[in-house]
């Protein structure tokens, strides 16, 4: 049921927008719209099918008699018709006039508008009872086309240039007309080859499968005046050439390829709720620019996930070489199990809930989609994670350890405290706090060079995320308590540092963040990074 109602001193049309265009038509033309309901009262409706390419409906004239009405699809409307009005004559409808009227409907769509056919009948009464679309819309009287203009929403083309530098094809399945579908797949860039390929729905019957796929993956293809059983065909053939395919589809009939996609994209506004149900995603505002917003989120996550885990990894080398070193060469104890937890669950948590939260990086959207089988942990976590980051971060801490032991006068061998489980002794205390901090102030460095494999933190900017600026305060300033408050030095065996030991670990921060710097800039194009 399509009504305008005005709304703030506008009009706006509640229900289909193509009803409402022709009702705004009839109303534009003086038709009191009303009026002409209550005269001409519905006694029968066939919907629209996309098989038909048509819908009619069975009205009873103010005399009493019955008249189908049946629009659709221009050239199947002419094909049921014998008959057309020219001026206040009803005459036969001769194939010239059907060339002509033909040749006017190209000349429309290759405008990119969208049209209509219109034709009638008058009918018996004893036609009703058994009256079926097959069997009332034939013998037509041919009244004329409508030509409208639906035209794309200006952030699609866009959407469209992103898609293709992103690696992600974009095919258009339509049951509109191949010429009009062309048309606009050519204004909003799906189609840029002088020589795409047009599939229509009768096509299909004709192609094989093998077919259908050569045409796919050699030529640019617009699918047009397709059924539903039609687009099913073409994810399947779209799946069987290796690709992840997303299906866009609104009503009952497009259940089976919304189910068959990898991912189907229901339409929030207009879609029904059996499409709505079938599909893994719905479009809210129904607008083909958010999935591609969405395509880029998900490639934010997905990198903000590795960040995370990059940086999780560099942190858990410099916790275990110096246990490492601990059972080797005899040293004191480097580090103790409440330092550990602290850092584990406290210092580190908010700078990493930080990279959660990162943007996307710049380019995103130029890079080709990942391949099926690639996980959040692949070789260039590992090797940023352990080998670079989590071995400089060790090194940094170890130095400290080792010179903060040399400068108090320790030997190797030399024994600092009775046992392992007493903390007592000031030169070891300092030692082990000092890998305590050097492993906080050296996430400092981590959180910097985890924003981006391969972009420079220059680039990014240091203030561009405020939470890591906050969870780099927040571990610092916890620290600072677990060292210099005595309650927690004695639950933490730690001491206060002075800041010779600070500066030392920042220039050792400061190291690692350059070379890291260094790295990305010497192998930002290497392939193991790509």
């Amino acid at each position: 049921l399509v009504a305008p109602s005005e709304e703030q001193n506008y009009w706006n049309i509640i229900g289909d927008p193509t009803e409402g265009a022709l009702l705004t038509l009839a109303q534009k033309a003086g038709l009191d719209i009303e009026g002409e309901r209550q005269g001409f009262p519905t006694h029968r409706r066939f919907p629209f099918e996309s098989i038909r390419k048509r819908m009619s409906s069975i009205n009873r004239h103010p005399d009493g008699s019955l008249c189908i009405f049946v629009k659709g699809a221009p050239k199947e409307i002419l094909e049921l018709s014998g008959k057309i009005i020219l001026g206040e004559s009803v005459v036969g409808l001769t194939p010239e006039k059907k060339s002509e009227i033909t040749s006017r409907i190209d000349d429309f769509a290759k405008d990119g508008l969208r049209i209509l056919g219109f034709a009638y009948r008058n009918i018996d009464a004893n036609e009703l009872s058994s009256a079926t679309a097959q069997t009332v819309e034939k013998d037509l009287i041919f009244i004329g086309i409508t030509a409208m203009y639906d035209p794309p929403r200006p952030e699609v083309k866009d959407a469209i240039s992103v898609c293709k530098k992103a690696g992600i094809r974009v095919v258009m399945i339509t049951g509109d007309y191949q010429i009009t579908a062309l048309s606009i797949a050519r204004q909003i860039g799906i189609v840029s080859s002088a020589d795409p390929e047009v599939i229509t729905g009768s096509d299909f019957s004709n192609l094989t499968d093998e077919q259908l796929k050569n045409k796919v993956s050699s030529k640019e293809v617009v699918f047009a005046r397709v059924n539903p059983e039609h687009k099913l065909r073409v994810v399947n053939i779209f799946k069987a050439l290796g690709n992840i395919v997303a299906v866009t589809g609104d009503g009952v009939n497009d259940a089976p390829a919304l189910k068959r996609a990898d991912i189907g994209v229901a339409m929030g506004l207009r879609g029904t709720d059996v499409a709505k149900e079938s599909a893994e995603m719905v479009l809210i505002d129904d607008n083909f620019a958010s999935i591609v917003a969405a395509i880029e989120e998900g490639r934010a996550v997905f990198d903000n996930i590795k960040k995370f885990i990059t940086y999780i990894f560099a942190h858990l080398v410099p916790e275990a070489i110096p246990f490492i070193f601990y059972v080797l060469f005899k040293i004191p104890v480097p580090i103790t199990t409440m330092q550990i937890l602290a850092i584990d669950l406290g210092t580190e948590t908010l700078p990493a809930l930080a990279l959660g939260v990162e943007k996307p990086e710049p380019g995103i959207m130029d890079l080709p989609p990942r391949p099926k089988g690639k996980g959040v942990i692949d070789k260039i976590v590992l090797f940023r994670g352990y080998i670079v980051l989590g071995l400089l971060n060790a090194a940094a801490v170890i130095s400290a350890y080792y010179f903060v032991l040399y400068q108090g006068g320790w030997k190797p061998g030399m024994q600092l405290e009775p046992n392992d489980t007493t903390f007592t002794n000031p030169l070891h205390l300092k030692a082990t706090t000092i890998i305590f901090v050097g492993i906080v102030v050296m996430q400092i460095a981590n959180i910097f060079a985890c924003r981006s494999e391969k972009n420079s933190a220059f680039k990014a900017g240091f203030f561009s995320n405020k939470l890591i600026l906050w969870g780099i305060l927040f571990e610092i300033g916890l620290a600072c308590l677990l060292i210099y408050v005595p309650f927690f030095q004695k639950i933490f065996s730690t001491i206060g540092l002075g800041w010779k030991d600070w500066g030392m670990l920042f220039i050792f921060m400061a190291v690692i963040f350059l070379l890291e710097e260094l790295r990305k800039h010497m192998f930002k194009d290497a392939r193991f990074l790509k």
